[in-house]
């Protein structure tokens, strides 16, 4: 089992010492989520709380992972950081693979791509792109993120991007592994049909989804391939919950110990964050 190490919406200063710290005491992995913008006036639900309300959002200080990752890898040496998830077709797909490959460069192939739709239509709207289409833009994305982020030049000509046979340089030795984040049928699909891996945000079904991820995999011929399935569960703050999830597939679990949906201001102090990253390294990590 792997661990990553969850914690956003805090003070921006937090995140070098709670790197240092987490890359020190064993964890396998950090964090990094995305938000581009909060709007003054919407009618869209938020799909991870109860009642869909999404204000505790506002005034949350989120950095941009594409900033915050090669400042963390710098102070760090073997700790990987994962985005959880960018929300990739807000974005443009060449730049995306140029800031991507970078990082894993940068980071020495430290880095894990998680990627999933936005569920605000205003994200599209501020970033001028195309609401309707973005499931299709997104599995185009993807092939041209791997064409670009593998070397040499690379042409794609899609429904929804048509891009001339370019190369970018540097690119990592290693394929950077793109991992699909969402609970819908459509994200379950992608995932078991051309990602690297799973991004699951905490609920009841965790085994019906793995089960159908499975199923899905069969189904594409690609239930050989190596595949990483990341969750959010009450299971993995003990050793006995930790080997249930990897009796189940689970991969890697992902820790956190707050819960900022919730809360209006973070009221952790920096060291009360240290302890408790560095206790459950001591009697989880160290014992599962």
């Amino acid at each position: 089992m792997r661990f990553s190490y969850a914690e956003s919406m805090c003070d921006p200063s937090h995140y070098i010492p709670l790197a240092k710290a987490a890359d020190e005491s064993g964890w396998t992995s950090f964090i990094v989520p995305d938000s581009i913008c909060y709007p003054e006036v919407s009618d869209s639900k938020y799909p991870y709380t109860p009642d869909g309300d999404r204000h505790f959002l506002e005034d949350k200080p989120f950095i941009e992972p594409f900033s915050l990752i090669p400042a963390l890898a710098a102070v760090t040496t073997t700790l990987r950081f994962t985005t959880f998830v960018v929300k990739l077709p807000i974005r443009q797909p060449v730049l995306v693979a140029k800031s991507v490959s970078s990082i894993a460069v940068l980071s020495g192939n430290r880095f894990g791509f998680g990627v999933g739709v936005s569920p605000w239509p205003e994200d599209f709207q501020v970033a001028g792109q195309d609401w309707h289409t973005r499931g299709k833009r997104m599995d185009e994305m993807i092939e041209i993120i791997r064409g670009l982020t593998a070397g040499g030049f690379f042409e794609y000509h899609g429904r929804h991007y048509d891009i001339p046979s370019i190369k970018i340089c540097p690119v990592p030795s290693e394929p950077i592994p793109i991992l699909i984040g969402g609970h819908a049928e459509p994200a379950l699909r992608r995932a078991a049909r051309i990602g690297d891996g799973w991004m699951h945000a905490g609920s009841d079904d965790l085994e019906q989804m793995i089960r159908q991820l499975r199923e899905l995999r069969q189904q594409y011929g690609r239930e050989r391939t190596l595949f990483e399935i990341h969750v959010i569960s009450l299971e993995a703050y003990n050793v006995d919950g930790i080997h249930r999830l990897e009796d189940l597939g689970v991969t890697d679990v992902i820790v956190g110990f707050r819960n900022p949906y919730y809360e209006p201001i973070d009221s952790q102090t920096l060291q009360q964050k240290l302890d408790l990253l560095r206790g459950y390294a001591d009697t989880v990590i160290a014992k599962a």
